[in-house]
């Protein structure tokens, strides 16, 4: 007679063979964990502008900590906005991030009467890498070693001086503007695609004047081909020590020592598990030695700040920007 033992299935046997049945095709779905796959950032600026430089560093940095390639594409051209409608016209998933500044957050959408884009509903933030102070600079050799001196010149030009910028609505074309509003000398904009044009330009005295990111003004002034006149910062630069603030240099434009910055931002709708893991991989950057090294290079101050913070920044230089903007009369069509 055989036992019934032998035909039954104990009940604890039975439920965890049920629940592991049941747990399977989950455990199957499961998503693989991000990044599973090499990222692409898309950088607004062409090769060796100061933002594509800084950019990179991020990027290398990233790489190491996310364990998967960080490939920097450059997409420059009318001052962002070609890289910001690459950006979006790709997926929301965390995959093609974008390095973008104070200006295409804070200062390009409005100049333009037609929004090209809204940085506060287009973009969700990762983090803001750093700061850093711009510089104004005139070629060396030009007879103009303090800021008077380029007064004296574009009183007595007419036209005023022609002044550089990396594009119109930028940081560089905001400032310089609002500066020669202040010392009521006249000049006139010219634009160019990216700051090593602009740069290439100042050198070769095709314009008289720009305002550059500190790295970049730094080493051509050191190298004998610029001559700095003003630090649009609250303090000194180390790298610069003899060249004043522009609350040294023209007291009435003290309210311009605001420096620029440098973020990374992703697609809106990007979820927001894949941001913290980013912005946590950014941190981790922040304390490695050799990304704070290469930033130091270039006078750019590390900030620790939450995704979040993108917007924030955003919101408070665009609050100091868009009256500037309708003052100087720099909206176009």
């Amino acid at each position: 007679m055989t036992s019934s033992k032998a035909h039954c299935i104990r009940p604890a046997a039975l439920a965890a063979t049920l629940a592991c049945a049941a747990w399977w095709p989950f455990a199957q779905a499961q998503p693989a964990a991000y990044p599973a796959k090499p990222l692409q950032l898309v950088a607004q600026q062409p090769p060796g502008s100061g933002s594509d430089a800084m950019t990179r560093v991020w990027a290398d940095c990233a790489a190491r900590e996310l364990g998967q390639s960080v490939v920097v594409q450059n997409k420059p051209g009318a001052n962002g906005i070609l890289a910001v409608n690459f950006l979006k016209g790709q997926p929301a998933d965390g995959y093609t991030l974008m390095s973008i500044g104070m200006s295409q957050m804070s200062i390009t959408p409005y100049v333009y009467r037609q929004r090209p884009y809204d940085p506060l509903a287009d973009f969700d933030g990762v983090a803001v890498l750093g700061t850093s102070p711009l510089v104004l600079a005139v070629p060396a050799g030009s007879g103009i070693a303090r800021l008077q001196d380029l007064d004296r010149l574009a009183r007595a030009t007419p036209g005023g001086v022609n002044f550089g910028s990396p594009g119109k609505g930028s940081p560089a074309h905001l400032l310089t503007s609002a500066l020669l509003d202040k010392m009521g000398a006249p000049g006139t904009h010219v634009p160019f695609v990216g700051e090593g044009a602009g740069l290439t330009a100042l050198m070769g005295q095709q314009i008289q004047a720009m305002t550059l990111v500190m790295g970049t003004a730094a080493a051509q002034v050191k190298a004998g081909k610029l001559t700095a006149l003003a630090v649009f910062g609250a303090q000194r630069s180390p790298l610069l020590p003899d060249v004043p603030t522009i609350a040294e240099a023209l007291p009435a434009a003290a309210d311009l020592a605001r420096p620029s910055w440098i973020a990374v931002v992703a697609r809106a709708g990007t979820p927001p598990e894949l941001l913290n893991r980013l912005n946590a991989a950014t941190e981790k950057c922040r304390g490695d030695a050799q990304y704070k090294s290469r930033f130091d290079a270039m006078n750019v101050s590390l900030t620790a700040t939450a995704p979040r913070d993108v917007r924030v920044w955003a919101e408070r230089d665009a609050a100091v920007w868009r009256p500037l903007i309708d003052k100087l009369g720099l909206a176009t069509e």
